[in-house]
């Protein structure tokens, strides 16, 4: 295999030489696919990685290939290493995650979603959904991805897709679309709980509070109840159709209704500061008040939790935001809050430049496949590239590194 050494413009503002990029991007892809059993998966999966960052545009498997290799079997190589090769993605997430541990993550996990617009029904999950957000239906595949986070750069170390009933119970998809028996439906508040737990079992451990955009599922809080008996706490955004009954009353009302009536339940708009990820302080208004979440018809009732929601320029409320940090102050559970909109531009920065739309496959190991090479080239661009690790390897290792790379290209 021989290997381009086409860089990206940006490349030169840096200060990275050619060598200096092969020899930490050889180190990183050692360090997190390592677990890959064969030599020339590993060397795939290497130069797939390499390739997402430094193709232009639309990251199809040719365009890859033609960025990272003049052999003609390329193209082939790189599809089977995603559609084809059995490698666990799992494995590889949990080198990620204890790669990204070396830049000091902030202690707080995101969970964020992730849509993959399609037009026909073959791709694995694709299914019509309401889009509660946006107020429109949307077809494609939905992702929930969880993220480490180390100031304004939110990392995926972790993806569930979600698989609607359809294609649970349907056995001619199931087989089509490669799904494993062990992989039965589950809602989106379940899927969630299994990322919390994934990362929890993974040797870096995660933090103790989850942020989470929930706010398109209606039985969030059985979500929240799970990471009350996991020991989590959380913040999170919640449907305005969510069920919740006000401390000190006996009658249960709707979050919306309840800011429709702020002065009672909720209080008046209260001046908060907003320290976002990225350090700048913002000032702003919010409705907050203690609540209940009943995650039965009939309880049992939960401890209190905070609903709390900014008010807009023009006054009316912003998200719905709950939060198990009841007693904490506004201002820093709002600071935690502002972690939401951090990963849903990181999903858009993955979106724009390393090609997380532009998955060809259909099968669900495809998909994951897929997702994990994306949030590998997405880690190293924003931690290797741009923060200092506590520990960087010696020159002389790096280019051992590179060396070996060189001799196994030329053997290939």
């Amino acid at each position: 295999m021989t290997m381009s050494r086409t860089r990206r413009s940006s490349d030169a503002t840096l200060g990275e030489s050619a060598e200096d990029f092969e020899s930490s991007l050889a180190c990183f892809t050692d360090a997190v696919f390592g677990s890959l059993r064969r030599a020339d998966q590993r060397r795939w999966a290497h130069a797939y990685v390499q390739a997402l960052l430094t193709t232009p545009g639309k990251k199809s498997i040719r365009r890859l290939a033609q960025t990272v290799s003049t052999s003609t079997t390329a193209v082939q190589s790189l599809r089977q290493l995603v559609s084809v090769s059995p490698w666990d993605w799992d494995e590889v997430l949990s080198a990620l995650t204890h790669w990204a541990e070396q830049y000091r993550p902030d202690p707080v996990c995101a969970i964020g979603r992730a849509i993959l617009p399609k037009r026909g029904e073959s791709s694995v999950g694709v299914h019509k959904y309401f889009d509660l957000p946006s107020g429109r239906t949307l077809k494609g595949q939905l992702g929930l991805g969880a993220f480490m986070s180390f100031g304004p750069a939110q990392v995926p170390v972790g993806w569930r897709l979600h698989l609607p009933a359809p294609w649970t119970e349907n056995e001619r998809l199931r087989r089509r679309a490669r799904i494993p028996d062990t992989m039965p439906y589950r809602p989106m508040w379940a899927q969630a709980l299994q990322l919390v737990d994934a990362l929890g079992a993974r040797p870096a451990g995660m933090s103790a509070t989850v942020v989470a955009d929930m706010s398109n599922d209606p039985d969030v809080a059985l979500f929240a109840h799970g990471l009350g008996r996991r020991g989590r706490e959380f913040v999170m955004t919640v449907p305005p159709n969510l069920t919740v009954l006000p401390v000190g009353e006996s009658e249960p009302s709707t979050a919306a209704r309840l800011l429709a009536r702020a002065g009672t339940a909720l209080s008046t708009p209260e001046p908060v500061v907003v320290t976002g990820p990225d350090g700048n302080r913002r000032h702003t208004r919010m409705h907050a008040g203690l609540v209940h979440l009943p995650w039965t018809q009939r309880g049992p009732i939960g401890p209190p939790h905070r609903l709390f929601a900014e008010v807009l320029p023009d006054s009316r409320p912003g998200h719905l935001w709950v939060t198990s940090l009841a007693h904490q102050q506004l201002d820093s559970v709002a600071s935690l809050a502002s972690l939401a909109s951090s990963t849903a531009s990181s999903v858009e920065g993955m979106e724009r430049d390393f090609g997380l739309l532009d998955f060809e496959g259909r099968s669900l190991p495809g998909w994951y496949h897929h997702m994990v090479l994306v949030s590998a080239a997405y880690a190293y661009e924003c931690l290797a590239r741009h923060r200092p690790a506590r520990g960087h390897q010696q020159g002389s290792e790096r280019a051992s590194v590179t060396q070996e790379r060189k001799q196994e290209g030329s053997r290939a």
